[in-house]
C-alpha cells in the first residue's frame, strides 16, 4: 500500500452534534463529508476546541508549522497538501451512539489482545482461532463469557471438552467489554490522544464501519 492510500485509511473520530462519539470513519470519508460541509474538523489545543470548515481546515494545513509532523497523516492533491483530521463534528446528527458493542471475531481478538487464553502467548491472528469455552455441542452458546482467543495447539488439545475435562485453565474470564476494544486499543498510542476527551469515562460504545 502506497503512502497516499495508508494515508486515506487512517481513523477519524466522529462525534455528532452533541459533541458525542458516534463511530469511526475513514479519511477519505472524513475529507468527503467535510468537502460536501456537512462534516467539520474539531482540532484540539491547551485544552481548547477549534470548528473548522474544509476552506478554513485546508488554510490552516498550509500553516504547517500549527502541526506536529509525526502525528498527522497527510493527503496531497493537485494543489495542495491537507492534514488528515483526527476528529470531525457532524453538526446536523443528533442520533445517539450505539450502545452495543458487536460480538466479532475482530473485537475478540482486540479485547483478548491476540493472548491465547489458555496457554498466555500472544500470537499473529492468522495463527489465532476463536473457542467456546463450553462447547456448543454441550450446550454452550456464542456470547462474550463463552467465547476466547485460542492458538491453534490450545484448541486441538482442548477440543470438544469444557476446560477442567481438559486439564487446562483460562488466563482471565472472559466478559463482555464496556466500550469497543479495538477503540480501547487505540487509546493508548499517542496519534490518536485527542480521542480521550471524546471517550474517556463514556458510557457509549463506538462502532467501527
Amino acid at each position: 500500500m502506497n503512502a497516499a492510500a495508508s494515508s486515506l485509511n487512517t481513523h477519524v473520530l466522529v462525534l455528532n452534534k452533541l459533541w458525542m462519539a458516534v463511530r469511526v470513519t475513514d479519511a477519505k470519508r472524513a475529507l468527503s463529508m467535510l468537502f460536501c460541509s456537512t462534516a467539520e474538523v474539531i482540532h484540539s489545543g491547551d485544552g481548547s476546541y477549534w470548528g473548522y470548515d474544509f476552506d478554513s481546515w485546508t488554510q490552516l494545513s498550509q500553516a504547517r508549522d500549527l502541526f506536529y509532523g509525526h502525528e498527522y497523516e497527510w493527503v496531497r492533491t493537485v494543489h495542495l497538501r491537507i492534514a488528515v483530521p483526527k476528529v470531525i463534528r457532524l453538526p446536523g446528527y443528533d442520533r445517539l451512539p450505539s450502545q452495543g458493542v458487536k460480538l466479532n471475531r475482530r473485537n475478540i481478538f482486540a479485547r483478548d489482545g491476540n493472548l491465547c487464553q489458555y496457554c498466555g502467548k500472544r500470537f499473529a491472528t492468522p495463527e489465532m482461532s476463536l473457542d467456546h469455552v463450553v462447547p456448543r455441542s454441550c450446550g454452550g452458546a456464542t456470547t462474550w463469557q463463552n467465547l476466547v482467543c485460542c492458538c491453534v495447539s490450545c484448541n486441538a488439545r482442548k477440543g470438544g471438552r469444557t476446560p477442567s475435562e481438559a486439564g487446562m485453565k483460562l488466563v482471565r474470564k472472559p466478559a463482555k467489554p464496556r466500550r469497543n476494544p479495538t477503540i480501547s486499543l487505540r487509546l493508548g498510542h499517542d496519534k490518536y490522544a485527542s480521542w480521550r476527551a471524546f471517550l474517556e469515562n463514556a458510557y457509549w460504545s463506538v462502532e467501527l464501519k
